[in-house]
């Protein structure tokens, strides 16, 4: 079996390590013994962008906000479904993931990143989240684990009553807030309806029928 290389690490903001590994053509991005990503496993994450934008249609010039790059799947399935006039922006914490995105992971992310409908922001998604109002279609929220925080602890600030209340404030009258989980939470669900969305989770899964079961709920803001 080929074995795994360790290409870069890189340090997150407010504590831990990334770590980028490679094996043959396969690809994975590491927090200490937690495996974030994986450049085979991409149904979820593929789902996350598929099951926000259907729910956003029709609308014009839509405005989608990502966090998290990751590997590049959920930004690529949202454009392969918006229009000419839409525009993504993508927050990004770590450099570095941009930077190896644009470097050894440059094959799996197939020139996204160049499409002018991209914009890169390398940044805390929170604070893009509270600096808009009504301004957002979509927020698409794939940033840890789940609405644990397990990245960073400072991300515990985008799902608690607050953060969410930031999340509906930001989005335009039917917009959505997406986010992606390994798993379910039922804290978490009342605190999306606390906020003030009506809420819907879906299960999916990380790879064709196969794979992990993931979980993503998708919150709409009511249209009026």
């Amino acid at each position: 079996m080929i074995p795994w290389i360790q290409l870069d690490r890189a340090p997150v903001p407010g504590g831990g390590e990334l770590r980028l590994k490679q094996r043959g053509s396969e690809f994975s991005i590491m927090l200490g013994a937690n495996e974030l990503m994986n450049s085979r496993l991409s149904g979820s994450e593929e789902a996350l962008a598929k099951f926000s934008c259907k729910r956003i249609r029709g609308r014009p010039t839509q405005k989608i906000l990502i966090g998290g790059l990751g590997m590049g799947f959920t930004l690529r399935a949202a454009l392969a479904q918006l229009g000419d006039d839409a525009s993504v922006t993508v927050a990004e914490l770590v450099p570095a993931v941009v930077a190896w995105a644009r470097g050894p992971m440059a094959p799996v992310f197939c020139g996204c990143l160049d499409d002018p409908r991209v914009v890169i922001h390398e940044g805390d998604v929170g604070d893009l989240i509270r600096s808009g109002k009504g301004f957002w279609d979509a927020i698409l929220l794939d940033v840890d684990n789940g609405p644990e925080g397990l990245t960073r602890q400072g991300n515990d600030a985008l799902y608690d009553l607050s953060g969410l209340a930031s999340a509906h404030a930001a989005l335009k009258p039917g917009g959505v807030l997406s986010v992606w989980s390994s798993g379910p939470d039922a804290g978490f669900t009342r605190r999306l309806r606390q906020a003030g969305f009506s809420v819907e989770e879906v299960a999916t899964r990380a790879r064709g029928k196969r794979g992990a079961r993931h979980v993503i709920w998708i919150a709409t803001k009511p249209a009026r």
